[in-house]
């Protein structure tokens, strides 16, 4: 008996709202301390020549070994926050906030995953990659995965979670309208803004403190019901 009270009552925390609001915190954190490693290590010119495989190649191998990290966080943060709407989550507005959730971590993953393949290819020929054009065509990747598309598809989540935010009551109408500005500013703003890339990070950092430590607005299935 007390084997399966246990069993509902871990599954209970395990999706309860302070389980998400830990994910997203985790995944901000994560996510800032990556782009920052990269903003220090690598230039914004998806041009250069790669002078920074030779010096800074260790600092580019940890940010990208911390992404899988971020990612967990955020599937978890995604996870939870759905379950917790419930019944409540618009069918449509799920599809996209689901969709664009998971094409930001595609395209972060992949982008990750080129940079490591850089880093392993120029310790096995140095001269050759940062003389060739695959060195180039893979930078140019890179770049382009993370500062336009991936940005865009996280300026495409926050509309779609704020949005939820306004039909569901689990976040507070000004907290919805700070995600449509910041969305505005990634989906249209982003190639003229150096560090527009953190906007995300911080965005779902103010997200999930609110809801460690805000009112628990949005009830649970059982809850609806019973009402």
């Amino acid at each position: 008996m007390a084997m399966t009270e246990h069993g509902p009552l871990t599954r209970e925390n395990l999706k309860s709202h302070r389980a998400a609001a830990i994910a997203g915190i985790l995944f901000s954190i994560i996510l800032i301390l990556v782009f920052g490693l990269l903003r220090i290590s690598v230039p914004d010119d998806p041009q250069e020549p790669g002078s920074w495989l030779k010096s800074e190649s260790s600092t580019v191998a940890l940010a990208v070994n911390l992404v899988p990290f971020a990612g967990i966080a955020f599937l978890w943060f995604i996870g939870v926050l759905r379950d917790r709407l419930g019944e409540r989550e618009d069918k449509f507005f799920a599809t996209v906030f689901f969709g664009s959730g998971l094409l930001f971590l595609a395209m972060l993953f992949v982008a990750a995953a080129v940079a490591g393949a850089l880093i392993i290819s120029f310790e096995a020929a140095p001269s050759q990659l940062i003389n060739s054009a695959t060195f180039h065509f893979a930078r140019a990747t890179a770049y382009n995965l993370m500062n336009v598309y991936a940005v865009k598809m996280a300026g495409v989540f926050m509309i779609t979670t704020s949005t939820l935010a306004i039909y569901t009551g689990f976040a507070p109408r000004w907290l919805a309208i700070l995600g449509y500005t910041l969305a505005l500013s990634l989906l249209f703003g982003s190639y003229y803004l150096s560090w527009s890339f953190v906007v995300f990070p911080l965005w779902v950092l103010v997200v999930s403190i609110y809801i460690l430590i805000g009112p628990h607005a949005v009830s649970s299935p059982a809850q609806t019901h019973s009402r």
